[in-house]
């Protein structure tokens, strides 16, 4: 196969699916990922894709290598936050074990949180003290506490996490895609979202629309891990890996 067939063919099956793995577009082509990984240079400079660590994503999905703080966070897409939060919210039940992720989203729910029996665990700090001004029982993680997102991360807060077992996580995330899955910039921070959701029976990912498309540096898990709750899912295709609920308008 003459290289610009298999640019075509690598070019069809992103706009198809949004994003490819070398291996993926390796079978697909019947050809090596050497070759693959060729082609997705020279395609990436032409500017018809974007080129990540092991594939490529259509070239309207973006890759990000930052990360806002969270008082920046907490201003941007505050109405679809509130339609997210509230409906994760109403999920909590009086005798839940839930684990409680570090996020603005996240914290958003705890406005609309009923006082409950329920227990809580959460990596955030803020969301920790918003729980117990609530009346609520809540355990905060142990670990290095990472400037910006305020968020407990580390081998400490890790181990600990493997102690408990929860019934429903709520997680925050910074980027959705096909092929890379949840993924956050910070790998120390991927690693503990990922072992609460190996430790909850039930996991929420909470993204807003803005997030599907994007990309971050470290993948907290495969999207057939969790249930996404949104305000709006952009392109059907994500339904056919994960559980996704849209929420209704406030």
């Amino acid at each position: 196969m003459l290289a610009e067939e298999r640019f075509a063919v690598i070019l069809e099956v992103l706009q198809r699916r949004r994003a490819a793995t070398v291996a993926e577009l390796a079978e697909a082509l019947e050809t090596s990922e050497s070759t693959i990984r060729r082609d997705l240079i020279i395609l990436d400079e032409q500017g018809k894709l974007n080129k990540v660590h092991g594939g490529a994503t259509a070239c309207d999905t973006a890759f990000d290598t930052g990360e806002p703080a969270m008082s920046a966070k907490e201003q941007l897409h505050v109405e679809e936050k509130d339609r997210i939060a509230r409906y994760a919210a109403a999920q909590v039940q009086p005798d839940d074990v839930v684990f409680l992720d570090a996020g603005s989203t996240t914290l958003r729910m705890l406005e609309y949180l009923q006082p409950s029996a329920a227990t809580f665990v959460t990596s955030g700090i803020v969301h920790a003290q918003r729980l117990v001004q609530k009346g609520m029982k809540a355990y905060v993680l142990g670990g290095l506490l990472k400037v910006g997102t305020e968020a407990v991360v580390g081998a400490a807060a890790v181990q600990s996490l493997c102690g408990y077992n929860f019934t429903k996580a709520f997680i925050g995330i910074n980027g959705v895609a096909v092929a890379q899955g949840y993924t956050t910039p910070d790998p120390e921070e991927a690693l503990v979202k990922a072992t609460a959701m190996r430790q909850a029976y039930i996991s929420y990912v909470l993204a807003d629309s803005s997030k599907f498309g994007r990309v971050s540096a470290a993948t907290v898990a495969p999207l057939d891990r969790a249930c996404i709750i949104t305000d709006a899912l952009p392109d059907k295709i994500y339904a056919k890996h994960a559980i996704v609920k849209e929420a209704e308008p406030l």
